[in-house]
């Protein structure tokens, strides 16, 4: 019974422990004062999110880089997973221990590497340090764990479903999309998330790779947590919050309607 009561209460400490900073974050972007004094209730520092130029551009290019490289990155590790786990692949082991190396890669070292790989490329061509130049960068380091997700939900899966398929005269495209896919779902809407996060949150690759005029959420928090962190800040990460909550509660929806 001691045991019984104890772990609910690790539990709770945990996530208490996990959540509490981030509830004072929230509530203090509701304080009037921008010192951790509250001195009353207020919407100022919503107003004034509202009305910087710096921030919201660089909102807008955190989500269209977030957005590209996780549409971008889901795709293509959804196929090399049900290529690698479906088909009988030359090297298959050299594959997985790439995949893993790039997982536990440094960020600096991947940042270093694309930055050295850009700057050769550009020698070549017209083109420089960008919004592409980081998308990009994030569809190199989301690949690897989109297709270790996917890879996890495909073996999980009955093979004889997709055989059965076959066996009733549905070709390999066919059986792929109209059987594989659905059954696909639940894991690539989780390695779509954790892409999409990922891309959204990285600051070290962004801003080795990032040009001029290409500034992303990450990056103008971090230049302004030099000088001090202001309470627009607060008022941004807690719609952050809330927007990202309702996003992974409406995934979660999503694949408990896919599994019923």
């Amino acid at each position: 019974m001691r045991g019984s009561r104890a772990l609910p209460a690790f539990a709770v400490a945990a996530y208490g422990f996990l959540h509490l900073p981030v509830l004072v974050l929230i509530v203090f972007s509701f304080n009037e004062s921008r010192f951790t004094v509250w001195t009353g209730l207020s919407w100022r520092w919503y107003r004034e999110l509202a009305r910087s130029t710096r921030m919201l551009e660089a909102l807008g290019n955190s989500l269209l880089v977030a957005v590209a490289s996780t549409l971008i990155s889901t795709a293509i590790g959804t196929l090399c997973a049900y290529a690698m786990s479906r088909h009988r692949i030359r090297g298959a082991r050299v594959l997985d221990a790439v995949l893993q190396l790039s997982i536990v890669t440094p960020e600096i070292v991947t940042g270093i590497s694309l930055l050295a790989f850009f700057q050769f490329v550009f020698r070549f061509t017209d083109f420089g340090l960008g919004l592409d130049t980081i998308i990009i960068a994030h569809v190199a380091f989301s690949i690897a764990f989109v297709l270790l997700v996917v890879r996890v939900r495909l073996a999980a899966l009955d093979p004889a479903l997709e055989e059965a398929a076959m066996d009733l005269g549905a070709g390999p495209v066919t059986t792929f999309f109209r059987v594989t896919l659905p059954l696909l779902q639940p894991g690539i809407v989780a390695a779509a998330l954790l892409a999409f996060i990922l891309s959204f949150d990285d600051y070290v690759i962004t801003s080795l790779v990032a040009g001029v005029g290409s500034e992303t959420l990450p990056m103008v928090i971090y230049s302004m947590a030099r000088r001090g962190v202001s309470p627009v800040v607060n008022a941004l990460s807690a719609v952050l919050v809330v927007a990202l909550g309702a996003l992974i509660l409406a995934a979660d929806r999503l694949q408990r309607r896919s599994a019923a």
